[in-house]
């Protein structure tokens, strides 16, 4: 009788794979179970100690100290440093929030004590401009040229300007009387003027006044300035010499003048020229303004 065979090498060998691979299925699984676990109850953790950061100690008392507890050990601590960037961002905006606070209250106060001195405020007028053209369906756009009336000037004053925004002309915040420009707010003020003078020989004309008006002439043209002084100033003056040749059929010339200057509220500017007898008041050539630059 035949003794009992064992169990060949290659059954042996199967037997201690097939028990390794099941050791290390086990050992994965633990230690996945293990690591999931510590990760749930660190995050759990984390999110408890976010929340108190601001609800462990109270704000309001943390900011009011935010100068006086900083350390190197509190300087190490991640949830001080949260409290620490939320106190100064606090502080920050209520200290802006006080700022305009205090603005606001100045200026009410201001504004109180100016009607308290009978003073009406004003607030200032941002746009000032006038652009003033000449009108030729008009009649006696001069005036008569008398020279020694006060508060008359040189030359003949020209009363009449197209303003009533027919063409390019315009008033923007200033006033016209009687030919003059009222300033509304002291400042300075760039003003010009252009005046075009035209003679056009007719042939039914005197023959001695056509001699006396092609003699050589001085054409002038001046801008005044009106204010409580018994006389007015003069603020441009520009001048030209003209003689018309006897072959012309018509002669043409143009004054221009332009300036800075400081005008006061009240103030009142206007053009006189000489020789109005041939002064054209065409409204692409005869014009006048002023506008404020500060």
């Amino acid at each position: 009788m035949l003794p009992a065979a064992g169990p060949s090498p290659g059954q042996t060998c199967g037997a201690v794979l097939v028990a390794a691979v099941l050791l290390q299925s086990i050992c994965v699984a633990v230690t996945f179970l293990y690591f999931t676990n510590e990760l749930k109850q660190l995050q759990d953790t984390y999110s408890k100690s976010g929340i108190a950061c601001l609800t462990g100690e109270e704000i309001g008392n943390f900011i009011q100290n935010l100068d006086l507890i900083e350390s190197e050990d509190r300087v190490a601590d991640p949830c001080w440093q949260v409290k620490w960037h939320l106190g100064k961002l606090i502080k920050k905006m209520m200290s802006r929030s006080y700022e305009e606070n205090i603005s606001a209250v100045n200026a009410e106060r201001t504004l109180t004590l100016s009607h308290t001195d009978g003073q009406q405020p004003r607030s200032p007028i941002n746009k000032i401009a006038a652009h003033l053209t000449g009108n030729s369906n008009r009649k006696n756009s001069l005036s008569p040229r008398i020279d020694s009336t006060p508060r008359r000037g040189n030359g003949q004053k020209i009363n009449n300007w197209e303003s009533s925004r027919k063409g390019h002309s315009f008033l923007y915040n200033v006033e016209l009387r009687n030919g003059e420009l009222v300033i509304p707010q002291t400042g300075f003020y760039y003003i010009y003027s252009q005046t075009y003078f035209r003679f056009r020989e007719n042939e039914n004309e005197d023959s001695g006044l056509l001699a006396q008006i092609r003699n050589p002439k001085q054409l002038v043209q001046y801008v005044y300035k009106l204010t409580n002084y018994p006389e007015p100033i003069l603020l441009m003056k520009s001048a030209r010499t003209s003689c018309w040749s006897k072959k012309a059929e018509y002669g043409l010339y143009s004054i221009y003048q332009g300036g800075v200057f400081q005008l006061k509220r009240e103030d009142r500017i206007f053009v006189s020229v000489s020789n109005g007898d041939i002064v054209d008041m065409d409204k692409e050539a005869s014009f006048f303004g002023a506008f404020m630059i500060g």
